[in-house]
């Protein structure tokens, strides 16, 4: 059985968002034992278990929640596993910091019942609210095995993670890495970039050599953790439990920020989001690089742009000239979590399990780089074999997923949103980046404050 939840303001788009970087939540764990005792519970947790107070285990069908990217998975879990009852349920996965998720387990946690067994998040800052309102169940206290949760890549289950105790699971890991067109570098005999500067000025030569092709997009709300984040631009440094630094009028900041500003204004920078109709339809074949994901590769070039397979190709993203560490941004990952009130954990947890390390889905279906390290090297292969990419993109992904900058945090409010309604206006507008970053720093501060965060600028 599949349903759909709408959400107002939902995307709908083949990709998985969030932010990545080790949240601190030092002292969260004691408003969570609250909540879980019923604080936010369902007043009948009565088993304590694997670390929390479970519900009476019932069974009955099993109901899980992904957006639409997912629902291959979901669909798949149910055609593998026919003896098991799942109620399939597509919402817009926390899109651009919804907030949807949320809503709805308040909701749930005021009537005492309606959760989700299962849900995936495109967010990774679930963990921020959802270990305090009792929803999300420890993992790592007895219901998924050590040896099964070694097998994640290094600090990919960091967003997860409250004083050493694992809330969630990493879906993917969404390093950025710089996708160009081979074969017209070739034809116009340009040189990949390997710093910032050279990037620059490539897209100015392609402006005046090639007036209409691209070099990127910044027309996304997700364009902050491509270009801002791995310019190590401190906007949303967490520092602890609701603390955190914000200084959008950095040098590095404003460098990325300058940037942008010059290629947009010779228009080889896109204004359009790429999962336009606009962008798809009058810019999608004229990209020469575009700076993004390493789910872009699947989800934008194969899936939604259709480009012919031996054109496009991967280096890693470019640095700027000096900085002895290598950075990169993030875009997503998506986070799949269990809740602490399901009556039917072993189903439950066998659906968390299996859609997050099983080959048949991860290594075979999912379009991004999965985060449980045994899938992603069946991944790479896979990606390998099908003959797609004009050069091997296995050790550019590899690398750069560890070198995501470890300065943007996971708080409880959305850099995308933020983003979306204070800077990309203003572009719209006709302003310029630079100009708007003291705009940007405060309604992050407003956001933040209004979450409970104490700033320091």
């Amino acid at each position: 059985m599949t349903a759909k939840v709408r959400a107002d303001g939902a995307i709908s788009s083949g990709k998985s968002l969030g932010r990545t970087v080790s949240l601190v939540l030092s002292g969260v764990l004691a408003l969570a034992a609250v909540a879980a005792c019923g604080g936010g519970g369902s007043g009948t947790q009565t088993n304590a278990k694997d670390g929390f107070r479970q519900a009476p285990q019932t069974g009955g069908p099993l109901t899980v929640w992904v957006d639409s990217t997912r629902l291959p998975a979901a669909k798949l879990y149910q055609k593998q596993r026919p003896g098991v009852k799942i109620n399939i349920v597509t919402y817009d996965g926390n899109a651009n910091g919804s907030n949807y998720l949320q809503t709805k387990v308040s909701l749930f946690n005021r009537t005492r019942k309606g959760w989700p067994d299962v849900v995936f998040s495109s967010q990774n800052n679930e963990v921020s609210w959802a270990v305090q309102a009792g929803f999300t169940a420890p993992l790592n206290k007895g219901l998924i095995p050590q040896t099964t949760l070694a097998g994640w890549a290094p600090r990919a289950n960091d967003p997860c993670t409250v004083d050493g105790t694992l809330y969630c699971l990493r879906n993917d890991l969404s390093q950025t890495v710089l996708w160009y067109n081979a074969a017209l570098m070739k034809r116009w005999g340009y040189k990949v970039p390997a710093t910032w500067q050279d990037y620059q000025a490539l897209g100015q030569k392609v402006a005046a050599e090639h007036p209409g092709y691209l070099v990127g997009s910044a027309g996304d709300s997700f364009t902050p953790e491509i270009f801002m984040w791995a310019s190590k631009c401190g906007a949303n440094q967490i520092t602890g439990v609701k603390a955190v630094t914000v200084n959008t009028t950095s040098a590095n900041c404003g460098r990325m920020a300058s940037l942008l500003d010059t290629l947009i204004k010779n228009r080889s920078m896109s204004t359009s989001s790429v999962f336009s109709s606009d962008f798809d339809k009058n810019q999608a074949d004229k990209i020469l690089m575009l700076p993004g994901p390493s789910w872009f590769g699947g989800s934008l070039f194969q899936d939604t742009f259709k480009t012919p397979a031996g054109q496009i190709a991967v280096a890693p993203m470019p640095q700027w000239s000096g900085d002895p560490e290598p950075s990169t941004g993030n875009v997503g990952g998506g986070t799949w979590l269990l809740s602490a009130h399901s009556a039917n954990l072993k189903a439950a947890t066998d659906f968390l399990t299996w859609v997050s390390t099983s080959n048949d889905y991860q290594a075979k279906v999912a379009p991004g780089y999965p985060a449980y390290a045994p899938a992603a090297k069946a991944w790479l292969a896979n990606q390998a074999a099908r003959r797609y990419y004009a050069n091997d993109i296995a050790q550019t992904l590899q690398t750069a997923a560890g070198q995501v900058w470890s300065g943007w945090g996971y708080g409880q409010f959305s850099q995308e949103a933020i983003w979306a309604s204070t800077v990309v206006p203003g572009v719209t507008a006709g302003k310029t980046i630079v100009s708007l970053l003291p705009a940007w720093q405060d309604a992050i501060v407003n956001h933040a404050r209004s979450n409970g965060y104490k700033v320091t600028r």
